[in-house]
């Protein structure tokens, strides 16, 4: 078993596409539940159920890393804007955890007992980051997005897309919270700066962020609420899920 402090919190988390092994994959699929089983099987593409496959495998096996419960044993249950947390079994420490995945990337952020948030994205996809920014962003964050140079907006539109989505799941509320309700702020100094208006009621203190580059094409950021703590660490943990456990 890992020990999981208050003022640690985890980021695991896998490139997906060399897990090929065949028997690996085949036992990702027996710790699945019917549900989760049934919802693979309704992506049309392939990498898609890839994805999906080792994003279940992930949470469980890595959930299991911290109290001595069989992967498969795990339950879950989604609040009224989908996001999931860990129904069962009873008796297990008060975990939280949040997921993301892209083409490529899985990732898994796990603290103990207060709101987190992960986002990874795949900067090699297709579509224009600006156009996006100028739709859903805050004034101040397209502001400061145009005032670079344009070779590297592309990579600030990545940061901030993935922050942004760090906070919306860390806060369990999804698109609920408009996206230029809240506001970046990147060159301000060492550390994330977030400012909010003031519809959101929320505090800037009460809140960690940070960005990672765990390969060339991916970005990933990570929301932590720490309230009135101390900053945490946040240890990150490349992993194949089941390997080194």
């Amino acid at each position: 078993m890992l020990e999981l402090g208050p003022d640690v919190a985890h980021l695991w988390y896998v490139f997906s596409d060399p897990v090929r092994d065949e028997a690996l994959l085949a036992a990702y699929h027996r710790l699945m539940a019917p549900d989760e089983a049934a919802q693979q099987a309704r992506f049309v593409f392939p990498e898609h159920r890839h994805e999906y496959l080792l994003t279940r495998a992930l949470v469980r096996a890595v959930l299991s890393k911290y109290a001595p419960v069989a992967p498969e044993a795990w339950t879950f249950v989604r609040n009224a804007h989908g996001r999931p947390q860990i129904a069962g079994p009873p008796g297990v420490p008060p975990l939280r955890f949040n997921l993301s995945n892209t083409r490529g990337l899985i990732a898994c952020l796990v603290a103990m007992d207060r709101d987190v948030g992960v986002d990874v994205e795949d900067t090699e996809r297709a579509g224009g980051a600006v156009d996006i920014a100028d739709r859903f962003f805050s004034p101040a964050e397209v502001r400061a997005l145009r005032a670079l140079p344009e070779a590297r907006r592309r990579a600030r539109f990545f940061e901030y897309w993935t922050l942004k989505e760090s906070y919306i799941k860390a806060r369990g509320l999804g698109l609920a919270i408009p996206l230029d309700h809240f506001s970046f702020h990147l060159d301000d100094g060492p550390e994330i700066g977030i400012s909010f208006d003031p519809r959101l009621d929320d505090d800037r203190a009460a809140w960690q962020f940070a960005l990672y580059r765990p390969s060339a094409r991916h970005t990933m950021a990570a929301a932590i609420r720490r309230g009135g703590d101390p900053p945490l660490s946040i240890e990150l943990k490349e992993t194949v899920p089941l390997l080194d456990r």
